[in-house]
């Protein structure tokens, strides 16, 4: 069932309409799943693309690959949400979406779910939620990249992988180990660093008695840490948010 944590820094009066939109969405998708395995382009780049997707399980990301050769992931999409939503919206993807571990989705038309959100209000809220959502991560991500040092993004990352896996319920509230299914490589890709530098910023957080990565296992070994560090970076939901590694005597609701 839906929650209201996940719905960061929704206006309270929309909760229900989005609640009620999750559990119509859910329903609307449960009927066509499909499992992929790790590795594959769900959605190509620079093409059009007839579904709208709710990752049930695994993780896809969002990544762009330059002329010359190199990615660049954009957003890494996680069980329980929505992504490919801008297929309601625009002709060509501009980006490919590719399945990061082997993965089950839920799936629906894009034509589909447009006329239906022009009849239902609630599963319209839902979907313009999810693009607002992957703004705010998109926002974050810009100042992670223009002003965050190296240690301070890896940890932004980590600190938000882990939190939207607790909010998502895809581990426990106390867990602090999670299946992480990407290379160093493209953790490299993801946050703008060479592969020299990436396995340095891992070390380093590893020596300091962070985190560590090993295996696709991320292990954190210190939450409060970990916040510590990102906190330059997050905005105030993440800066906040205990699932995530923030302080929430600093919420102005507190």
């Amino acid at each position: 069932m839906p929650n209201a944590e996940r719905f960061a820094l929704h206006r309270p009066e929309l909760l229900p309409a989005l609640q009620r939109g999750e559990r119509k969405i859910i329903s609307l998708m449960s009927s066509d799943r499909r499992s992929i395995p790790a590795g594959r382009t769900l959605v190509e780049g620079d093409a059009d693309h007839p579904f709208v997707y709710r990752l049930v399980q695994g993780w896809t990301g969002r990544v762009r690959t330059l002329p010359d050769g190199p990615n660049q992931y954009i957003l890494v999409f996680l069980p329980g949400g929505l992504f490919a939503v801008k297929s309601m919206f625009v002709n060509r993807h501009p980006d490919a979406i590719v399945t990061l571990s082997d993965t089950v989705v839920e799936q629906i038309d894009h034509r589909k779910l447009r006329d239906i959100c022009d009849q239902d209000p609630d599963v319209s809220m839902r979907c313009a939620w999810q693009i607002v959502e992957e703004e705010r991560r998109l926002h974050g991500w810009i100042v992670s990249l223009g002003r965050g040092s190296a240690e301070e993004r890896l940890a932004m990352l980590i600190a938000q992988l882990h939190g939207r896996l607790v909010v998502s319920g895809t581990i426990a509230r106390d867990a602090r180990e999670f299946f992480l299914p990407m290379t160093q490589s493209q953790l490299g890709d993801y946050l703008g660093l060479s592969a020299v530098h990436i396995n340095r910023v891992l070390k380093a957080i590893r020596d300091n008695g962070i985190a560590t990565f090993r295996n696709q296992r991320m292990v954190v070994h210190d939450l409060d840490a970990l916040g510590r560090v990102a906190d330059p970076l997050r905005d105030f939901y993440e800066r906040t948010n205990p699932a995530f590694g923030g302080d929430a005597s600093n919420s102005r609701e507190a």
